[in-house]
């Protein structure tokens, strides 16, 4: 991305990190922290980061069937109505569908609970040279399960050491953790969960037990609060996203995504045989045709 072409004052993966100090409190869920421009900008924007991003995960992808071990995974948490399914549509719907392993955690299934909590999420790990994408997470077993009283406190106490030891064994393996929280304030989730109704085609994403769960926002919010204050690690750091401007949510998944990537240092694997072999066989080929 050219400098002429920038409307980052800084970098996402900076700006948006959660840090020391980081409040929840205090966070504004319809800033556009660290972008200049506005949603015409940013649709300009990512229209050319997708060129790039989908470049890097061919490369990837190329590289993983060439004996690489690498892999990249896009951790996505939030509300509901926080907009995954959006990111999901929209970011990762820029490269092809094959270099992607997208995965929806729901309510643990009776074979899924016989296991650890994190035997599952382990099973869904991203192969080598794909993209992973978790619509929900591991997190979710210090988020619904801590505010829902599912275990004891001093159980889900923890998770959250060996949430970050798990992790920091998964980015020793060669996975690049990239971990999101799209934040969306309480009012503009009334306002996404009233458009539902007002749309036929939006009925099938309504769930009135969204309504319940708003009862608890306080509570999960501070979950979130210790989540990212105790799993925001140099091997997999938090990256908090205002959520409410979907464009500035997506732009934000875009950039990080794609740097990401980049930081992989990606090229094109070599070649397994001898090109100018090859090329003979098909000029004597065509030259017998």
């Amino acid at each position: 991305m050219g400098k002429k072409d920038r409307k980052w004052r800084d970098s996402p993966a900076d700006t948006l990190r959660v840090g020391q100090g980081f409040s929840i409190e205090t966070f504004d869920c319809a800033s556009t922290p660290g972008f200049t421009g506005d949603e015409d900008d940013a649709e300009k924007l990512m229209s050319k980061r997708s060129k790039t991003l989908s470049e890097l995960q061919e490369r990837l992808f190329a590289e993983g069937r060439s004996d690489g071990n690498r892999s990249v995974l896009l951790v996505l948490q939030g509300m509901d109505t926080a907009g995954k399914g959006g990111i999901v549509r929209h970011v990762v719907g820029m490269v092809d569908p094959q270099g992607v392993e997208h995965h929806s955690f729901g309510v643990p299934t009776e074979e899924e609970l016989s296991h650890h909590y994190l035997w599952r999420i382990e099973n869904a790990l991203p192969t080598a040279g794909r993209i992973g994408v978790f619509d929900r997470s591991h997190y979710e077993d210090v988020l619904v399960v801590r505010v829902h009283d599912y275990v004891a406190p001093e159980e889900w106490g923890e998770r959250y050491d060996e949430i970050n030891a798990w992790e920091a064994k998964v980015a020793a393996s060669g996975t690049r953790i990239v971990k999101c929280a799209l934040m969306v304030s309480k009012p503009e989730q009334l306002n996404r969960l009233a458009e539902r109704l007002e749309r036929p085609d939006k009925y099938w994403k309504y769930n009135p037990n969204d309504l319940d769960e708003r009862a608890y926002w306080e509570s999960y919010m501070a979950a979130y609060q210790e989540a990212f204050d105790r799993c925001s690690t140099e091997a997999a750091p938090w990256h908090a996203i205002p959520a409410d401007n979907k464009w500035f949510a997506r732009l934000a998944v875009t950039e990080l995504l794609t740097q990401a990537l980049e930081g992989l240092d990606l090229g094109w694997p070599a070649a397994s045989f001898d090109v100018d072999t090859e090329k003979a066989r098909i000029d004597a080929l065509r030259a017998s045709a």
